[in-house]
């Protein structure tokens, strides 16, 4: 009879996914809440530095500039009177923007002091939403009220049991302490009752006979083991405040660092050019725009068969220019322009997404928004492109037959 081959027991590797989930990870807020995590830490990291990185944003002669927004946010915003207030300290706050978005985009990303970073992004993301995004209509395409609700998800799961320097530091003190580690696995209850010593009969021994729940489950809870002491658990403790102090202290010299070299190397070699205050204003396309009311030839007091306030001459706004004037009853900016020949149309100037002074495109024949980009026509003052909800407020501008423009 020939020989039986021995038989080869091939241990087979076992099967992990990456990154090493436990399994049923996606029943767990700390992992299925990861890209979340990682989306908002980039997007408020980069805005930080993004900021800083721009020369503009701190010049008050940009239209791009934080003292601009303010401005603009100041008209429209619902409260407008506390931002009134706060445009002369518009450099300052602009540099605490920055620098907070900076340290919650950190905290976010690197998983320390999760839930802080979280909290300061729901205040940021509300108080943008107030002074900039209140007006969107609908309200969900203003993004500052969705980043308020994406924060709120790691305020209730806080950071990782694993990915996270918070998760890394209360591991490394249990460890030091003698304490097992609070990593969590999802398992169905039905699985709890079966191991937890105190399942009888749809009771809890544990709970003198009341109903086994869920909620207050003994099991659950987590209790530490006997063999550890409630010293050794405050050890524990102490161990991890100062580790975090110690990681919150070095992370905070980092970003500042990171901040001030990103500043500096936007100044030298990657930041926009700043406007230079001593030129006249241009419109997003070049187009040197005037200023009415200058001239001696234009009537300071209207004639009495014409009726309205007078801008300026005519002759000031030759077609496809724009010019600028103040409107006497709001102190807002306007603007009017000869479309054809003796068609004179004119706006307010005040964007109605956030206060930005919109720009004539001359190229494209539009009012633009040099803040977030929203195109008006230049015909009726209605928005094409948001996030403007609505278009301009349309002004009655007339050139009368004594060469001089009136605003009715």
């Amino acid at each position: 009879m020939p020989k039986s081959r021995p038989v080869r027991h091939v241990r087979r590797q076992e099967r992990r996914l990456p990154l090493n989930p436990p399994v049923r990870a996606w029943a767990l807020a700390e992992w299925s809440l990861l890209p979340l995590r990682i989306f908002l830490g980039a997007t408020f990291l980069f805005a930080g530095l993004q900021k800083l990185s721009n020369p503009n944003f701190f010049n008050a002669n940009s239209p791009n500039s934080i003292h601009a927004q303010l401005v603009g946010a100041a008209r429209v915003s619902p409260i407008h009177a506390l931002l009134g207030h706060m445009v002369g300290l518009a450099t300052p706050i602009g540099i605490a923007i920055a620098a907070g978005e900076i340290a919650i985009g950190l905290g976010a990303l690197l998983g320390l002091r999760t839930r802080i970073a979280a909290v300061g992004g729901m205040v940021l993301s509300f108080s943008l939403f107030l002074a900039v995004s209140f007006h969107s209509s609908p309200y969900y395409t203003g993004a500052d009220i969705v980043f308020f609700f994406a924060w709120m998800p790691l305020i209730v799961a806080g950071s990782a049991s694993r990915f996270s320097v918070d998760a890394w530091i209360a591991n490394f003190a249990a460890s030091q302490g003698g304490v097992p580690t609070a990593e969590l696995v999802a398992i169905p209850f039905s699985k709890v009752q079966t191991v937890c010593g105190h399942y009888a009969k749809g009771k809890c021994t544990a709970r003198a006979g009341l109903a086994c729940d869920a909620a207050v489950c003994p099991f659950l809870l987590g209790d530490h083991p006997v063999s550890v002491t409630p010293v050794a658990i405050q050890a524990v403790h102490r161990r991890s405040v100062v580790l975090g102090g110690i990681a919150a202290a070095t992370t905070a010299a980092g970003a500042a660092l990171l901040g001030s070299a990103v500043a500096v190397g936007g100044r030298l070699i990657g930041g926009a050019t700043a406007p230079n205050a001593s030129t006249r204003q241009l419109s997003p396309s070049g187009t040197t725009t005037t200023t009415l009311g200058s001239p001696s030839s234009a009537p300071t007091t209207p004639p009495a068969k014409y009726s309205g306030t007078v801008l300026g001459a005519a002759s000031q706004v030759p077609v496809g220019t724009p010019a600028t004037f103040t409107i006497p009853s709001s102190g807002d900016p306007g603007i009017v322009i000869q479309e054809k020949a003796g068609e004179f149309v004119g706006y307010d100037t005040v964007c109605p997404h956030m206060g930005c002074t919109v720009g004539y495109a001359a190229s494209a024949n539009l009012l633009v928004c040099p803040c977030h980009g929203s195109q008006f026509l230049v015909s009726t003052g209605a928005v094409i492109s948001g996030p403007a909800p609505h278009g301009l407020t349309k002004l009655d501008v007339v050139a009368e037959p004594d060469g001089s423009i009136y605003l009715k």
